[in-house]
């Protein structure tokens, strides 16, 4: 007989989280099922019983999965079936191990797999909202060492009203969409985007959502109780000498901080901190000196650099680099920087550099989002890249990682809002990162903001980020917040708390951190301290070019946008699409035509206004009326002996009698010097009301001659009155 046990929290709204264990995958270490409305995600967690010898870190692997099922869909493809993770899988993996990893105990080592995959869905709750939750309910109901629980939650502001967990219609209408994940007393993690709103509201904004959390936190935590899991499992995944311990930090410290303190390049004091432990490691001789010794010492001295460094910046105030804690290293900038692109610029903060591209496109060239629960198309992309030699590391380039992906979602959310409304061209920002020692998605936005203006991209303003880091001790009593960290300020600190944001507002932010006791006095100061650094950057980046060109590179596409009425869609593609090709093939454009609310939206793309105003015209001929008077440009189709067709508008022929070519009398067209392919000028006299045919005259456009008489022709009789031999009239 089964027996699950549940919990259910009530979020206010009538909506309710249902928590269920003991019911499924009950193999695992923990596993936990999690409904609210037609939402159901399943999240199990299973760890290695033992660590693997010499790991001195913590192998956490955090997948999330969406089945196509949930939402009644077929997956894309030749194989119908899931396959890699996409973009949004994985940023979801990545924010419930951020919020996840800092909470296991330093010295646990052992594999820890979290599965969580959403097996229901209607299309309208968003699940990464919820894939936290679940996930550290899985882990608090098995005996795997962890200090949480937490939760995870997305805060938004519709209307100026605040709200946990809105539908996906909900969150489109928002100006802020962050998701929170906090323990019950510390917030652990923030990411979202913003449209430029105060330090203030997004302070608010967090601390809606910990109500929230708490909640949820303590209902994880009743469940723990009621199951006995609230005592975790003992471990023993670390083997200590604590007298070597001991002999390397009194040995090593002070020459450790000295080089902590001296202000030297990365390069530099990398190489005088490796000349330390060598000279350490030279006491013992070979036999001494085994593999477990020297994991050993390097476990021990990278606790001594950490301490080191910690206490020259809380004592002294002085930074690796040699800078105080507001200091912003050296920038510099170039826009134009390679002609290819039809942007480009480089941005250079310290030793972080990225160079920045941007292409321009048409619809044609829009990214098709076919995830489980979303099917879209995305006119703006930024891909961010982290080659190995951007840190100096001899390896090859593999793939496109999560780090990578996540950066450049950071950055893509940062600017995205700045891009005009209804902008005509697909826009894609390729972020190179060609150094780092520090946040290269920070420069990723800097470089960004300069590419879009060198390519001429009408910003609505220019965006900058930076990098802020934290070093604290007494749960918070002393600390201090650091502007524009480096590499080794963010993994031996804190936080890193990325903000990013116009003169006027946050755009976006993601903050991790990494302690326990981390106070809103903290992130207040941590966030007025960012606006001064941002603003600061952002003056040296106006420097470089203080607002978008003018116009596009020459050798950019040219789109115009044309509305049309929904009714003429059809006659301008043509049956099957022979319209729409032929004149692309006669104007050297590209077409691309939609219906939006009702109306047609057309799009001409070229690389030569010539070419893009002889499509256009086409296009304006073929949605005009044709109006009775109005003298139009047409071209000779056809010559039959009582005249010749013109096509007047495109698509649209008219008979120009053999009567209506000259003001003389013509016994031939012939005689007229009219042929097939001549481009004249007619006039249209009458459109047939019951068959819609079209008169056209040339004669009328040209002078009457002085003392002309019209020759009348010999009048056509009627059937009836014809003569003998004729076919009779009709009774």
């Amino acid at each position: 007989m089964i027996n699950p046990i549940k919990k259910t929290i009530e979020l206010g709204d009538g909506r309710v989280i249902t928590l269920e264990t003991g019911k499924l995958a009950k193999q695992a270490n923990g596993s936990v099922e999690l409904r609210m409305n037609n939402t159901m995600i399943l999240a199990t967690v299973c760890a290695a019983k033992d660590a693997v010898p010499g790991t001195d870190f913590m192998p956490l692997q955090v997948e999330y999965k969406e089945k196509y099922s949930a939402f009644g869909r077929y997956p894309g493809g030749f194989t119908k079936r899931e396959g890699r993770a996409s973009d949004n899988e994985i940023l979801t993996c990545r924010l419930v191990d951020r919020a996840l990893r800092p909470l296991f105990p330093d010295n646990f080592h052992a594999e820890v797999f979290v599965n969580i995959i959403l097996f229901s869905s209607d299309g309208e709750d968003m699940p990464d909202a919820l894939a936290g939750l679940a996930a550290s309910t899985a882990l608090a109901v098995s005996t795997i060492p962890f200090n949480g629980p937490i939760a995870e939650v997305r805060v938004a502001r519709i209307d100026g009203q605040l709200k946990i967990n809105p539908t996906f219609s909900e969150l489109a209408k928002a100006d802020i969409d962050i998701m929170v994940g906090a323990t019950i007393d510390n917030i652990m993690m923030v990411e979202g985007e913003m449209k430029e709103v105060s330090e203030k509201e997004m302070l608010d904004a967090i601390k809606f959502a910990h109500e929230t959390i708490k909640v949820m936190c303590q209902a994880q935590i009743d469940l723990m109780k009621e199951l006995g899991t609230d005592v975790k499992a003992e471990y023993n995944h670390e083997v200590n000498d604590e007298d070597l311990r001991a002999d390397v930090k009194a040995k090593l410290y002070d020459k450790v901080y000295a080089v902590a303190k001296s202000g030297q390049g990365k390069h530099e004091r990398t190489e005088a901190f490796e000349a330390i432990v060598e000279e350490y490691k030279a006491q013992f001789t070979e036999e001494e000196l085994t593999d477990e010794k020297a994991a050993l010492i390097a476990r021990y001295y990278h606790d001594v650099e950490k301490e080191a460094m910690r206490r020259c910046i809380l004592d002294e105030g002085i930074r690796l680099d040699g800078r105080k804690t507001t200091d912003i290293r050296p920038i510099w900038s170039e826009v134009d920087y390679i002609p290819g692109p039809h942007g480009a610029a480089v941005f250079t903060r310290g030793e972080t550099q990225a160079l920045a591209t941007v292409t321009l496109g048409t619809k044609l060239d829009e990214k098709l989002i076919d995830d489980v629960l979303v099917r879209d198309n995305e006119r703006f992309l930024l891909h961010y890249n982290f080659p190995p030699y951007a840190t100096g590391e001899a390896k090859p380039q593999r793939g496109v990682g999560r780090r990578e992906i996540g950066h450049g979602n950071l950055a893509h959310r940062a600017l995205k809002n700045m891009i005009p409304e209804n902008y005509p061209y697909c826009i894609r920002i390729v972020s190179d990162i060609l150094e780092s020692n520090g946040s290269s998605s920070m420069a990723t936005v800097c470089s960004g903001t300069l590419a879009l203006m060198d390519a001429g991209v009408q910003i609505k303003k220019p965006v900058s980020g930076i990098a802020m880091g934290l070093i604290s001790e007494n749960k918070g009593q002393n600390y201090a917040v650091l502007s524009d960290i480096l590499g080794d300020e963010d993994h031996l600190g804190d936080m890193d708390f990325k903000v990013t944001g116009t003169r006027d507002g946050i755009t976006a932010t993601q903050m991790d951190i990494k302690v326990d006791g981390l106070s809103y006095e903290i992130l207040e100061n941590a966030l007025a301290q960012a606006k001064q650094g941002r603003e600061y950057i952002l003056g040296k980046l106006m420097e470089t070019i203080s607002e978008p060109r003018a116009d596009l590179k020459p050798h950019a596409p040219r789109i115009e946008v044309l509305i049309i009425a929904k009714e003429f869609i059809g006659a301008v593609i043509g049956p099957g699409g022979k319209i729409i090709q032929g004149m692309q093939e006669e104007t050297g454009t590209t077409i691309t035509i939609e219906e939006i609310d009702g109306i047609g939206r057309v799009e001409v793309a070229a690389s030569n206004k010539d070419s893009i105003d002889a499509a256009i015209a086409k296009i304006k001929g073929i949605v005009a009326v044709p109006e009775v008077n109005e003298v139009y440009e047409g071209k000779v189709r056809s010559i039959m002996p009582y005249g010749a067709f013109v096509e007047f508008l495109p698509g649209r022929d008219g008979l120009l009698h053999i009567s209506e070519i000259d003001w003389k009398r013509l016994e031939t067209v012939e005689e007229s010097g009219l042929k097939e392919g001549d481009t004249i000028e007619v006039k249209l006299v009458d459109i047939d009301q019951k068959t819609g045919k079209f008169k056209l005259s040339r004669k009328a456009l040209l002078p009457r001659p002085e003392g002309y008489k019209e020759s009348p022709r010999p009048e056509r009789r009627e059937r009836s009155e014809r003569p003998e031999g004729g076919r009779p009239p009709r009774r």
